[in-house]
């Protein structure tokens, strides 16, 4: 039996399997709005849309709903009909009534999932000020929320968070936060998810990653020894990702292998 090797064409990156693992995020999710922050958080939001959550509302970024994505790899596409408007305001009723789906970033996280992206450091005298809490605090306490990691490290995945941002699970159990709900992490690295304990636990690694990068890549102990693999994107995925949606790469700004 003949073996034939994959083309160039037919190998997906790690920014690629990225985008659909951030995609996957919000299958079959029906009529919410997704809040992606990031190149290729927005890209698998962008994604999904186009396959296996069609439903799904997508903004312009600023106070407008649109019918798809923007598609700047297919010419003969019409540009998104803004469906409905979105100001600032509107945005908090939806987001307080669990219509939302947010993919967010993240300074530092630990085992409970807990998040930072205000400050590094002592309270009292931060080494480093970071964004502030944004919406952290509100998004874990009233819907989904998953986190894109760019590059996993144990600067980012950490014993104990300097601040707590976003709620993770442990504080969201003594609070009572009805519906807080953490999903996905999705790293350069794996696809990580939480145990019934409500701790990071390794789902899939990505192809071509080591396990122990993994480990050695996280401040707490992490076995990813047993993980399957990360799926890659299906050939009408990788054509949709690098003809339609993101013809000039931008995605590899993020992750480049």
């Amino acid at each position: 039996m003949t073996t034939v090797a994959p083309t160039p064409a037919t190998v997906a990156t790690t920014a690629e399997v990225c985008i659909a693992a951030c995609a996957d995020t919000y299958r079959d999710s029906g009529e919410i709005l997704a809040h992606a922050v990031g190149i290729i958080p927005a890209l698998g939001a962008r994604l999904a849309k186009l396959t296996t959550a069609p439903d799904l509302v997508l903004s312009d970024g600023e106070a407008f709903f649109l019918s798809g994505p923007p598609q700047p790899g297919d010419p003969d596409a019409p540009a998104p009909t803004i469906e409905g408007w979105a100001p600032f305001h509107r945005i908090f009723d939806i987001l307080s009534t669990g219509r939302r789906q947010s993919m967010m970033g993240a300074s530092q996280l630990d085992r409970h999932g807990n998040q930072n992206i205000s400050l590094i450091g002592d309270w009292d005298r931060p080494s480093k000020q970071l964004i502030g809490v944004r919406g952290a605090p509100g998004n874990t306490a009233n819907h989904r929320v998953d986190y894109w990691v760019a590059r996993h490290s144990p600067r980012v995945f950490v014993e104990s968070v300097d601040m707590v941002s976003g709620v993770g699970n442990d504080r969201a159990a003594e609070a009572g936060l009805e519906h807080h709900r953490l999903g996905l992490i999705v790293t350069n690295l794996a696809v990580l998810g939480f145990d019934p304990e409500g701790v990071i636990t390794v789902l899939s690694i990505h192809p071509g990653v080591d396990p122990q990068t993994v480990a050695d890549s996280t401040g707490f102990p992490l076995d990813a020894t047993s993980a399957p693999l990360t799926r890659t994107p299906d050939a009408e995925e990788l054509r949709l990702i690098r003809e339609v949606l993101d013809p000039r790469g931008t995605r590899t700004r993020e992750v480049a292998d």
